[in-house]
């Protein structure tokens, strides 16, 4: 059974000078948050959002689910699971690059185990795959101890 997710954004004026806003989204979850130019190609600090920004919260929320699911599967479930995606934006070109930083805490599992299961999560959740040759996708795993 397919899923469809939806989301609604408007936006007013030029690309360089205009503003957009993310208005809905089917769940409910997201409304009100604004977009820019600059809030995608220059440090940002004043509450506005980019599709990039979306991006790389996807991933590292599809990341999670698929490395618990794996875990999981393999008798080992983890008690915790902290991921930051970084996406990098390069005007003119587009999403280059996104690294995965996770930290975990799963009892049972040694640092070998760990990685391979990292590794597998990056290579196969949905977003990885959507991303899969436009952009390099890099993970650096650690077991929290």
């Amino acid at each position: 059974m397919a899923a469809e997710r939806r989301a609604t954004v408007t936006w007013s004026g030029s690309l360089l000078e205009g503003a957009g806003r993310i208005e809905s989204v089917g769940s409910g979850a997201l409304s009100g948050l604004d977009v820019t130019w600059a809030s995608r190609s220059e440090p940002d600090e004043s509450g506005r959002t980019s599709p990039e920004e979306l991006i790389a919260a996807a991933h590292a929320a599809c990341f999670c689910m698929a490395l618990s699911h794996g875990l999981a599967q393999g008798g080992t479930p983890p008690e915790r699971l902290e991921v930051t995606a970084t996406s990098t934006f390069v005007p003119g070109t587009g999403i280059t690059a996104m690294r995965l930083q996770l930290t975990g805490r799963v009892p049972g599992l040694d640092a070998d185990g760990f990685r391979a299961a990292a590794e597998g999560a990056k290579e196969n959740c949905p977003v990885s795959q959507a991303l899969k040759g436009n952009v390099e996708i890099t993970l650096d795993a650690a077991l929290d101890s």
